[in-house]
């Protein structure tokens, strides 16, 4: 099956180990930092919505896009109370209404892309509905921390939830297979789910020109949610960009 179509209602609880508060703190000093004031962001692959709920309750306008319509249920649902417009839409087609001041992309979602093109795709629609000078601000998973998890498994348990995830490194290839089987408890019986996830990985020198080709300048990498540059044995690494004034 493939990725975050079962998995879609049971994503928050296995993600409830992920501190959102944290990553909007950080997002929130970079809409601080000199350009433009910030009102209106877009949490591009917003998944179960958990981060634009916490962005939608700090007060900014927000709109969650995600090719996922499984994802975007979960959200809706996570967020019944919070006025958060939702879109179902691929990275590569993104297409609003308007222009946004922000845009973040969290939990390595651009990792997800099947190849260069396609997230030369997603950068370029990305700038193409920020305001001159808007912030794009996302993380992503570096080929550091794919190799290291190379033939590891993980197991995550809740109440009602078993999860087994399986990774597997090609190195030459750059991508992370993920085989993830997750047993659910309803009633008596339990029901197992399957699913394949597959993610690409670059090496951190790609990023600025990269970002740079898209329409960015002022390109910046950071470690994992910290003010200084990405180091050697850095597993998840933020990059930061602002559209080109005209």
């Amino acid at each position: 099956m493939n990725a975050y179509t079962a998995l879609a209602p049971y994503y928050a609880d296995l993600m409830a180990h992920v501190d959102y508060q944290a990553w909007a703190d950080f997002a929130e000093r970079h809409f601080a930092r000199p350009g433009r004031p910030v009102r209106t962001v877009l949490d591009l692959a917003c998944g179960a919505g958990v981060l634009s709920g916490v962005l939608a309750g700090r007060g900014y306008e927000v709109i969650g896009v995600d090719a996922s319509s499984d994802m975007l249920a979960a959200a809706r649902a996570n967020n019944e109370t919070v006025d958060i417009l939702f879109l179902c839409q691929s990275m590569q087609t993104l297409d609003l209404y308007g222009t946004v001041d922000a845009a973040v992309c969290s939990l390595d979602s651009l990792n997800y892309l099947p190849d260069c093109k396609a997230l030369k795709q997603a950068l370029a629609r990305v700038c193409l509905f920020l305001e001159p000078g808007g912030l794009f601000l996302f993380d992503v998973r570096t080929p550091y921390h794919f190799a290291a998890m190379d033939g590891q498994v993980s197991v995550t348990e809740t109440g009602r939830l078993y999860c087994v995830w399986r990774t597997g490194w090609n190195a030459r290839a750059q991508t992370a297979r993920h085989s993830v089987t997750l047993f659910v408890k309803e009633g008596a019986p339990w029901r197992r789910i399957d699913e394949e996830h597959i993610q690409r990985a670059y090496d951190n020198e790609r990023w600025e020109p990269l970002m740079r080709e898209a329409g960015f300048t002022d390109v910046r990498l950071y470690g994992d949610r910290v003010w200084r540059r990405p180091r050697t044995e850095e597993e998840r690494v933020f990059v930061s960009g602002r559209k080109i004034l005209y």
